[in-house]
């Protein structure tokens, strides 16, 4: 059995959406972060960043956390959604630390600064916003012919998707990104995704929420950054 460790995020949905999609076994242990719960002297043992997600491996005694870390344990681990040779591999792996260091990264500090930060920086909004799209048309063009990132479905696509399909609440519009929008249906038709973005349980839709009920998101998101 793995506990899973995890909230309503991004990188959260990565660990999930992987779990739902290998059929692993798994107990949720959701982690309240507007009570500050990752930073609990508990949940510091398991991770000492004091972020989400999370998981324990019971079988195997095994600690990771780190979302791409993770998928990669789970991928290993099953020897699914990223194939055995080298090339397949890395081809996988290429596209992983594409969303982790860049994707991820870029889109996070636009939610931070579109939608969190008290004071609307116009220039850190539009430096951060237009470095997502750049990277959302590189995720395009590697799209175009292809169903999936690397030759097969795998934790890259799962990586990428988790953080673009929220692209609206970081204010980034995928207008004229054909072959993006396709891959994000495809994704969103696949059932262990659609479970895997309920865990934990959403209280707000991030891909398509109302004005008044993302403004009383990020009033509460808002203060979390300051804990």
């Amino acid at each position: 059995m793995i506990e899973l460790y995890t909230a309503a995020t991004p990188n959260g949905w990565k660990a999930s959406i992987a779990l739902e999609e290998l059929g692993l076994p798994y107990e949720l242990k959701a982690i309240a972060l507007d009570k500050n719960e990752q930073k609990s002297p508990e949940y510091l043992q398991i991770n000492p960043n004091g972020r989400i997600p999370a998981i324990i491996d019971r079988e195997t005694d095994i600690t990771v956390f780190e979302s791409g870390a993770i998928l990669q344990y789970l991928a290993e681990k099953t020897g699914k959604l990223m194939p055995a040779d080298a090339k397949g591999k890395y081809a996988v792996i290429q596209w992983l630390m594409f969303q982790m260091g860049g994707v991820g990264p870029m889109q996070g500090q636009a939610n931070v600064f579109y939608r969190y930060f008290p004071e609307k920086i116009q220039a850190a909004i539009d430096r951060y916003q237009h470095e997502t799209r750049r990277l959302y048309e590189v995720l395009d063009g590697r799209l175009k012919g292809r169903d999936w990132l690397a030759d097969d479905y795998s934790i890259a696509d799962i990586a990428n998707f988790s953080w673009v399909h929220v692209h609206f609440w970081a204010g980034v519009e995928v207008e004229g990104l054909d072959n993006l929008q396709a891959w994000m249906e495809r994704m969103r038709a696949r059932p262990a995704v659609q479970k895997g973005l309920n865990v934990p349980p959403v209280d707000i839709d991030l891909s398509q929420a109302s004005d008044e009920d993302a403004k009383k998101f990020a009033e509460k998101a808002e203060k979390m950054l300051t804990k």
